[in-house]
C-alpha cells in the first residue's frame, strides 16, 4: 500500500514537471516550445565568449551554402535561422536576463510577453543620441535663422533712404569711399560694389539693432545655454539670496538695475523685448516710478484705454467690430458691403 502511494506521489511530482517545463516556453517568444541555451549547445552559466563560441561553430556547421540537396538547404536554412535567433537573444545581457526570468518564472504569461516585445520594439539607436543630433539640429537652425534676421535688417536699413544718406555722409566724413574716376563700365560696377560694402559696414558699426533682429551671440544658442545651464542656476540661487537678504530682510531701497528688474517683471517682458525698448523709454519708465506695483498698474490701465481708444478710431478696427457683431467666423459674407 505505502508503495502504491509512494508511486503515485512520484508520478504526480513528474506530471508537474512536465507541465512545468512546457509551461516554462511559450511558442511565438525568444526560442519557442525550445530552449535557447540548448539549441547554442550551452549552459545558462555559459559566458558570453562561449556564447559566441558556440554560436560560430554551429553556424558554420547548418550554413546553406554547406549543404547540396535543395532539401538539405531548406532544412540548413532553418536551422541557421534558428541557431541566429538563439545568439541573438542570448549575447544581449538584457534580453538573456529576461529569458532566464522567463524560464524561472513561467507563471507569469503576460509579462514575459511586454519584455519580451519591450526589446523587440524599443529603438535601436541610443535615445542619448537621438537627443543629442535633435539639439544638435535645433541649435544650427537657430543660429543661422538668427544671422538670417540680422542680415535681413541689414539690408533693409541699407535700402532705406534715411540710414542710407546717413551711412554716405560718415563714410564721407572717414574718407571711406573711393572718389577715383569711373573709367569703363566694370570699373564702375566695382566701384559701385565697393561702395555698397562700405555702407553696409558703416551701418553695422552705427546701427543699434535690438530684439529678434540684433547680431547673434554663440551664447544663445541650444547647445551653449544647455552646457552653462547648472551654472545659470547657481548664479540666479545667489543673486535670489543676495536679492531676498537685501530687499526682503534689510529692506535697503532699490538702485537703477532692480528697478529696471521689477518694471520688465510686471511688464513680462524677456530679454530682447526689454533690450528693444529704446533707452529713452526706460528713462520714462523711471520717471513714472513704474518699478512700483501700484503706479505700474495705474500707467497700464491708462496705456489699456488709450490702445482702446486708437482702436475704436481704426477703419479696420469698426469693420472687424461689424463683423463680429453679426456672426463672426460663421457668417456667409458675399464680399465688402
Amino acid at each position: 500500500m505505502a508503495l502504491q502511494k509512494n508511486n503515485r506521489t512520484l508520478t504526480l511530482l513528474c506530471w508537474v514537471m512536465c507541465v512545468y517545463n512546457v509551461q516554462a516556453y511559450i511558442d511565438g517568444l525568444y526560442c519557442g516550445k525550445e530552449n535557447c541555451y540548448d539549441i547554442l549547445a550551452v549552459t545558462r552559466d555559459s559566458t558570453k565568449g562561449e556564447i559566441t563560441k558556440g554560436y560560430r561553430k554551429l553556424a558554420r556547421q547548418w550554413h546553406p551554402d554547406k549543404h547540396k540537396t535543395e532539401e538539405a538547404k531548406k532544412v540548413a536554412h532553418e536551422m541557421f535561422q534558428k541557431i541566429g535567433n538563439a545568439y541573438e537573444i542570448l549575447k544581449d545581457d538584457a534580453q538573456r536576463e529576461d529569458y532566464n526570468y522567463m524560464l524561472d518564472n513561467p507563471d507569469e504569461y503576460y509579462s514575459h510577453y511586454f519584455y519580451y516585445y519591450q526589446h523587440r520594439l524599443a529603438p535601436k539607436v541610443d535615445i542619448r543620441i537621438v537627443i543629442a543630433v535633435t539639439i544638435t539640429i535645433v541649435s544650427i537652425i537657430q543660429y543661422f535663422g538668427a544671422w538670417n534676421n540680422y542680415n535681413s535688417a541689414i539690408d533693409y536699413l541699407c535700402k532705406d533712404p534715411k540710414y542710407r544718406a546717413r551711412a554716405i555722409d560718415t563714410a564721407v566724413k572717414e574718407k571711406l569711399l573711393n572718389n577715383a574716376s569711373n573709367k569703363g563700365k566694370s570699373r564702375r560696377i566695382k566701384i559701385k560694389e565697393d561702395e555698397e560694402q562700405v555702407i553696409r559696414e558703416v551701418i553695422e558699426s552705427n546701427m543699434d539693432i535690438r530684439g529678434g533682429y540684433q547680431k547673434p551671440k554663440y551664447t544663445d544658442v541650444l547647445w551653449i545655454q544647455l552646457i552653462f545651464l547648472p551654472y545659470y542656476i547657481v548664479l540666479y540661487m545667489i543673486w535670489w539670496l543676495k536679492w531676498t537678504w537685501k530687499f526682503t530682510i534689510m529692506r535697503t531701497e532699490y538702485g537703477e538695475e532692480e528697478k529696471y528688474y521689477l518694471i520688465k517683471k510686471y511688464m513680462k517682458y524677456g530679454k530682447t523685448q526689454w533690450d528693444a525698448i529704446e533707452d529713452y523709454d526706460k528713462e520714462n519708465f523711471l520717471n513714472l516710478e513704474l518699478w512700483k506695483k501700484e503706479n505700474f498698474k495705474e500707467w497700464k490701465a491708462q496705456q489699456d484705454e488709450e490702445m482702446k481708444a486708437k482702436l475704436a478710431e481704426s477703419a479696420r478696427y469698426k469693420s472687424y467690430r461689424r463683423y463680429m457683431k453679426k456672426g463672426g467666423p460663421g457668417q456667409i459674407s458675399f464680399g465688402p458691403e
